[in-house]
């Protein structure tokens, strides 16, 4: 099978996985809000910021640089991938293990400090996890990673159903949450061993090597988790006028956050199965290969990002409604704002990945440093002011000028160009999906989403005229 028709299958197959993936943690977002309502939802939604935002910082720019050590040929990927394995494990541990210690020290209520006790192996076993990913897109065996991860849904599903029948509230959920992540990593593990016999070793050679290379990233890794994370954060403890209480609050804002993070994990799946593509054809001087793959894979990030936020933003009361319940419609006009951030990492992470195989990581940096900034300045005005209002806005203004850094960064150094007709392409078959919605206001969520996306998808496939061409010939087109 040529190497772009593996991309398209793996891609494919990875998309069908995650989607599965996808409505599997939708249903346990819909059993966990409505199991622990608006308050206790919104300390579980600051014990999951905190942590994770630990969990970026140890994260080290390793989880991308895996990809690009152990995809030239002829890497020892045995010998790489039990050191870097031993690297995450060490940053874990240290990162992580300051993170419960550091939540006493906030003015947060006792189940919160707990609960962070309770999850925090969560935490290490994505991180090391992560690092896993790299092996399984060398190879291109997405499918397996993507059976891992419904495993592992299945787990949360299973474990939280467990949780609340045992009435063990916000303790227990955090639990199964643990649970979850356990089994993630036992299925990538193990079906990881397969691909190549890795252990666990501390290579001070390769570990050097690795940071060399990912200290670049760790930088602008740790300034994104500024404006990732700061909204979370100083929402539950910025002081404002509040009818239903901070932590409330951000229940609400997890809400509509938490089906942000869903949707947005797509454009990165695509990005990481194309980025050792990238990388091995820039470093071969195969420029044209290079650009064939980031156009590709930036159209079909754009195709599938323009009826999200257009599906969304007219879909949003019924999706909170039937995703969070009754008790978090409120979330509804936070979710319409916040969806308009996705779209634009959709436009971004493409782009990202790019700049990380021109090996001009290090170009990136002082966006970062602005955007985070600017962002953190944002929140520190508009949230006293506006509440969540101010942090979802601020949200959608870092994340559409991290976009707009990564494009014309990776134009710059590398000379590709955004194909800018196909997104016109997409934005008037979006036209036709907001039709329909208006003509189908009336009936129930699953037939407009089903009639929305058949009127794109058609229209879509009647004008795309030369992308439809080059989409099709990633199936049938000829490796130079």
């Amino acid at each position: 099978m040529p190497l772009a028709a593996k991309i398209a299958w793996n891609t494919a197959v990875q998309i069908a996985g995650k989607a599965v993936s996808t409505l599997l943690g939708l249903a346990a977002i819909a059993m966990i809000t409505r199991s622990l309502g608006q308050t206790a939802y919104g300390e579980y939604t600051t014990i999951i910021a905190f942590l994770s935002s630990f969990a970026v910082i140890a994260d080290l720019g390793l989880t991308l640089v895996t990809v690009r050590l152990i995809s030239p040929a002829g890497a020892d990927e045995k010998k790489i991938l039990s050191a870097l394995f031993g690297l995450r494990l060490a940053s874990a541990v240290l990162f992580l293990g300051l993170a419960p210690l550091g939540l006493w020290f906030f003015p947060y209520g006792a189940d919160i400090k707990i609960g962070s006790l309770i999850v925090w192996p969560s935490f290490l076993f994505i991180a090391l996890s992560q690092i896993l990913i790299g092996l399984f897109q060398k190879y291109l065996r997405m499918a397996q990673a993507a059976l891992a991860e419904i495993i592992g849904r299945l787990v949360l599903i299973a474990a939280v159903f467990l949780a609340i029948r045992a009435g063990g509230g916000l303790f227990g959920i955090l639990a199964a949450t643990a649970a979850a992540s356990a089994a993630h990593f036992a299925g990538l593990y193990l079906m990881g061993r397969r691909l190549a016999a890795f252990g666990l070793s501390f290579d001070r050679n390769i570990w050097r090597e690795a940071i060399r290379l990912s200290w670049p990233l760790a930088l602008t890794i740790a300034l994104n988790l500024i404006y990732l994370r700061a909204d979370i954060l100083l929402l539950s403890l910025l002081k404002r006028p509040s009818q239903i209480g901070l932590i409330a609050e951000v229940g609400l804002y997890g809400a509509a956050y938490r089906l942000i993070d869903v949707v947005i994990t797509v454009p990165f799946m695509i990005a990481g199965l194309v980025l050792p593509v990238l990388a091995a054809a820039w470093a071969a001087g195969h420029k044209e290969r290079f650009f064939y793959a980031l156009k590709q894979a930036h159209n079909g990030a754009v195709f599938l990002a323009v009826p999200l936020v257009v599906g969304t933003i007219m879909l949003s009361d019924d999706i909170v409604r039937l995703i969070a319940g009754p008790d978090f419609t409120a979330a509804a006009p936070i979710l319409r704002i916040l969806i308009l951030a996705a779209g634009f990492i959709y436009l971004g992470a493409l782009p990202a990945h790019a700049i990380i195989a021109l090996d001009r990581q290090k170009k990136i940096i002082a966006a970062y440093g602005f955007t985070a900034a600017t962002a953190l300045a944002g929140y520190l005005i508009f949230i006293p002011l506006y509440g969540y209002y101010g942090a979802a806005w601020v949200t959608v203004y870092s994340e559409a000028a991290m976009a707009a850094a990564n494009i014309l960064i990776a134009k710059k150094y590398s000379g590709w160009r955004p194909d800018w007709l196909a997104s016109f392409k997409s934005l008037l078959a979006a036209g036709a999906l907001a039709l329909v919605l208006a003509a189908f206001a009336r009936s129930g969520l699953i037939l407009k989403i089903a009639a929305g996306t058949l009127a794109y998808a058609a229209v879509f496939y009647l004008i795309a005229g030369q992308t439809r061409k080059d989409w099709l010939a990633l199936w049938f087109k000829k490796e130079k």
